[in-house]
């Protein structure tokens, strides 16, 4: 009897890691060098992932239009495609995790017969809106508000950092429906709305080729038929979605840290001499190498374990914060590392570790950042201990 593979549940989760594998070797590597450089986004590319591979709607149920599969397979596309560009990863991530999963299991029947189409294949580019200027991981700081005007609600505020920004025509909205700090309600917002602006797209250190900007809503009216989930249930649907999201922000982490383990190896063993010797026969280099190895192993481990739990009908904050604080720690530390294997080559663009360094650091800030982490571990211990 085989014995069961945790980073490949089923036979079909091994055929989707050889397809993804493949077509971000192929298709995704040409590309992510010259598009972080100008910090263009590949839509053409970007839709293919819908329209050629079906991970639009990984998650969804197949009566639905979906692929119908689990959180198991949305860690292995994040790693795989990670590996390659993890910047149109990121992008994908915005629309696949924290739009059509989260959609999808807060809305009802209508909705998601109105949108479900259009995003599963493609169609429209999907993003979520809760970081707000002055609310990131204060989640319950938001200004945002939707006031109740007969058949509409009015939205006004500004959603800061939002990824698909510039590109997206359906965004998952949090707003303020009333004078409680839990008084939140999530809305189906459609660029085309009256109201709608996109502020600047931003600049950043990292992830340069997903789009990110500010989301401006100035008196925009929302059909009420729009509000998700009822009236003050977001909070729940959004918790509830934080977990697949840190599982997958910690399994591009693992993505972005195998590959720089490929090339880091690569180059000592067979790319590079110094004093007569390969670099791999130098204590230093062995331990930069083989520490990245075991403790990225380790970290992947954890993220397939609590992979296995994660659901809408059951949770996981513990795991979940536990895998994204380890995992993108890791990511950073391990393509660090191969920077300095790779010495000054490294520090050049002609290997793809420092860009992969430099899109590691986001992951570690968006989801929650690793000290919202350590503090929502501490609290959960607390509950189990206390």
């Amino acid at each position: 009897m085989a014995a069961f593979d945790i980073f490949n549940p089923t036979e079909e989760h091994r055929q989707l890691r050889e397809t993804v594998h493949r077509f971000g070797e192929t298709e995704l590597e040409p590309q992510a060098a010259e598009h972080d450089e100008k910090e263009k986004f590949n839509l053409a590319l970007f839709k293919r992932f819908g329209t050629e591979l079906g991970l639009f709607g990984l998650t969804v149920p197949a009566d639905d239009g979906g692929a119908g599969l689990d959180p198991s397979a949305a860690v292995i596309v994040h790693e795989e495609f990670s590996r390659f560009d993890p910047a149109l990863t990121l992008s994908y991530l915005a629309h696949e995790v924290l739009f059509v999963n989260n959609f999808y299991h807060s809305s009802n029947a209508e909705q998601r017969k109105r949108y479900l189409p259009k995003v599963i294949s493609g169609e429209w580019i999907a993003g979520m809106a809760m970081t707000e200027p002055e609310a990131g991981t204060d989640v319950l700081g938001m200004r945002t508000t939707a006031t109740r005007k007969g058949d509409r609600y009015i939205l006004n505020g500004t959603k800061q950092f939002i990824t698909n920004g510039p590109y997206g025509q359906l965004f998952l909205v949090y707003a303020k429906t009333g004078p409680g700090k839990r008084d939140l309600s999530s809305f189906l917002v459609e660029s085309s709305y009256k109201g709608f602006s996109v502020g600047k797209k931003e600049s950043k250190m990292g992830m340069r080729a997903s789009p990110t900007s500010c989301i401006v809503f100035e008196d925009m009216e929302v059909p009420e038929d729009n509000r998700v989930g009822g009236e003050g249930g977001a909070l729940v649907h959004m918790m509830r979605n934080l977990e697949i999201e840190r599982l997958t922000l910690a399994s591009q982490s693992i993505g972005i840290a195998l590959r720089c383990i490929e090339v880091m190896s690569r180059y000592a063993v067979s790319e590079r001499k110094a004093f007569g010797q390969h670099l791999i026969e130098f204590g230093q280099i062995q331990r930069f190498i083989s520490e990245s190895y075991a403790n990225t192993m380790a970290a992947r481990a954890l993220v397939y374990n609590v992979a296995l739990d994660v659901g809408p009908q059951s949770r996981q904050s513990l795991g979940a914060a536990s895998a994204k604080l380890v995992s993108t720690g890791l990511g950073e530390t391990v393509a660090r590392n191969a920077i300095q294997v790779l010495g000054g080559y490294g520090y050049t663009r002609d290997y793809p570790v420092e860009r992969l360094m430099r899109d590691a650091i986001l992951l570690s800030i968006g989801g929650g950042t690793n000290e919202a982490m350590q503090k929502n571990i501490a609290r959960d211990l607390m509950r189990v201990y206390g």
